[in-house]
């Protein structure tokens, strides 16, 4: 035969447990302050999603290879879904803080490159020049955009791409 606590002993038992518990909880979500940056920085966030240039230009079937190809399939341009790799460089004042290239998405790389940095910076007075070059069949960059920032502690200076708002975005 099982003994089981009365109600007047469990009860508060449980209570008082339930209480400590809140507590605990209550305690590790306000006392470990965590401060991701200084008094006196920022941060200095790359955040972009797309793809690429084509890697290789579109060619032209000839008639004999259209003709062995079946007829849902013939199409007069055989174009390679393999994109370019997006290269980024982001200089701050002068000296490269991100130099890097972001290969496609996908099985195929025929997704678009995402990329993600955080750098923390000193806050005040910046030059920024964002670089970008999305076409593996040319050297330099295809995208560029200068700004000039004065950068106040704590605040997030996002460096994002979106071809329809002219390219490359500094917010």
């Amino acid at each position: 035969m099982s003994q089981e606590a009365s109600p007047i002993v469990r009860y508060p038992a449980q209570a008082v447990l339930y209480a400590l518990f809140a507590a605990f909880v209550g305690y590790f979500s306000t006392a470990p302050s965590l401060r991701l940056l200084g008094d006196d920085e920022a941060l200095l966030r790359l955040s972009l999603l797309h793809p690429g240039k084509p890697r290789e230009d579109c060619r032209k079937r000839t008639p004999e290879e259209l003709a062995k190809m079946p007829p849902q399939m013939r199409t007069a341009l055989d174009c390679p879904r393999e994109r370019s790799p997006v290269r980024v460089r982001v200089e701050l004042d002068g000296k490269a803080v991100i130099d890097e290239s972001f290969a496609p998405a996908g099985l195929a790389k025929d997704g678009a490159s995402a990329a993600y940095r955080r750098l923390p910076i000193a806050a005040g007075p910046h030059r920024l020049r964002v670089q970008l070059n999305d076409d593996a069949r040319r050297s330099d960059f295809t995208h560029e955009r200068t700004a000039e920032l004065d950068v106040k502690p704590g605040r997030i200076v996002l460096i994002d791409f979106d071809a329809e708002k002219g390219g490359v975005l500094i917010k």
